[in-house]
């Protein structure tokens, strides 16, 4: 969880994690002895406290309102409920969006695959991937939406979608194992 944490948090510790966790903005699962769990969803809590105290010095009570106050999952997401629940700043979500690695929808809107697709981009930078490298998996994604929307079957559309994702897992595998 502190490994996840650090690339964006470098003073994180173990303390601070368990002083927010007693003031009750994080509830990680606990094994039969005692170990924490962190779930994903505990981590991008903790990511979206970290991130308001440090960028919005909001106090701890009203981070936790803010946070009651937003939906775990929504079909629909305001921008900011995918703030709240990503952790990111309005800054880096607009840098995203200029990117084209992020695309509200109808009326400004998000779903949960943003969630997930923020998620994933903050462990890839945390990783060390650069934006330059997610601008071209973004062009990479949107080559194989011009060839699916050259079919009007939505089965074949669905079926074609998972063989291209399967491909290009298959590709990488074989190139990584050339070099």
């Amino acid at each position: 969880m502190l490994a996840q944490l650090r690339p964006e948090f470098p003073d994180v510790t173990i303390s601070k994690i368990r002083f927010l966790e007693a003031e009750g903005l994080v509830r990680p699962a606990r094994t039969a002895s005692g170990y924490r769990q962190f779930s994903t969803a505990d981590v991008e809590r903790l990511r979206f406290v970290l991130s308001a105290q440090r960028d919005r010095y909001l106090p701890l009570k009203v981070i936790r309102e803010q946070l009651d106050a937003t939906p775990v999952d929504s079909g629909s997401l305001s921008r900011f409920d995918l703030l709240a629940q990503t952790g990111f700043s309005a800054e880096q979500l607009a840098q995203l969006e200029r990117d084209g690695l992020l695309r509200p929808g109808p009326g400004g809107r998000f779903t949960s695959d943003d969630v997930t697709a923020l998620r994933t981009i903050r462990t890839m930078t945390g990783l060390g991937v650069e934006r330059e490298h997610l601008r071209a998996v973004r062009a990479a994604a949107d080559h194989e939406v011009v060839v699916l929307k050259s079919f009007s079957d939505t089965e074949t559309v669905r079926e074609l979608a998972g063989l291209f994702t399967s491909l290009h897992s298959m590709l990488v595998r074989a190139g990584l194992r050339q070099s």
